[in-house]
This record gives structure tokens, sequence and C-alpha cells, in this order.
């Protein structure tokens, strides 16, 4: 099945918020509800004039899922050429093959692509501020970051890398 054909029998972001157990809900509402998006990050997503489709691959019981999926879909609240759709990764890891990390498929991915569904790039799992740390074997600042993370302290950074991933 092409992205294409999988974006479009996808979801939306509320479709899915309401097809979640209230335990994942309610931590995405969390997410939601304490995300910081800086103002001038706003104005560049908001000065995106071409369409973007993103196809995420996620699962609700995902903790990266439930923080990174926010993020994401404020995106499409500031810009209306800016579409999501949500896909399971379960039964969909064919198409996930080349974005694997370490041999596995991880989630969310999400493929960036523009209005004709051509790959403009990817977001697996986790912001790329979050891989350097982890990268530099630093434990303390490892784990003082990865608690920060879990509060979705860095959905920002995860705007960031989609909007670098846009081009904007």
């Amino acid at each position: 099945m092409s992205l294409k054909d999988l974006f479009d029998i996808g979801e939306g972001f509320i479709s899915f918020l309401d097809n979640c157990e209230e335990v994942y809900r309610s931590k995405i509402k969390e997410i939601m509800e304490n995300m910081n998006i800086e103002e001038n990050t706003e104005s560049r997503i908001r000065n995106i004039d071409k369409n973007i489709n993103i196809l995420a691959f996620a699962e609700a019981w995902c903790p990266d899922c439930q923080i990174n999926l926010p993020p994401v879909y404020t995106l499409t609240q500031l810009n209306e050429n800016i579409k999501l759709s949500i896909v399971p990764r379960e039964g969909n890891e064919e198409a996930l093959s080349k974005y694997k990390v370490n041999g596995k498929p991880k989630i969310p991915t999400f493929i960036i692509m523009d209005a004709e569904f051509n790959v403009l790039g990817a977001f697996v799992e986790i912001p790329n501020i979050i891989k350097e740390v982890v990268t530099r074997g630093n434990q303390p600042e490892i784990i003082v970051t990865k608690r920060k993370y879990r509060k979705g302290e860095y959905c920002k950074d995860t705007v960031l890398d989609i909007i670098k991933i846009i081009g904007q």
C-alpha cells in the first residue's frame, strides 16, 4: 500500500483521541495543555504556504506517541495547509521499513510529504535534541532530559524538527 493510500485511510487526531482508552487520552490532553510553542515558531508555522501531508504511525498506548502527537496536531491547527493522518504501526510495518531504528519500526514515525505525497523526510520516535543528549552518554544529563521530555517540555523541539523537514 502506498503512503498516499495509507494517508487516505488514516484517521484524524480528534478521531484518534476519541478512540483512545481514557488513561491514554488524559495523558495526551495533559501534554496538549502544558505544551508551549514560542511565538516566532508559531509565526514560522503560519507562514508555510505549501500543502504538507503528515502520515503518523502511532499507537495510543505508546508514551512517545502521547508526547509527540499533540505538537504535530498543533501544526495542523496553526496552518490549514498542513494535514495529519494517523495509522497504527501494527499491520503497517512494511511501510515503516525505510525508517527502522536498529532493525525495528519505531513509533511515532511521522512521514512528512508534499502535496503530491513525495517524501520530504521523517521524524522517528523522539526529537533530535533528545537523541543528541543520549549520544553524548552523560547519564545525569540523560536522566534529567528524559524526565523533562516525559512531561512534554520538548514538544517545541518536535515542532522545530518537523518544520525543518518542511523547509520553513
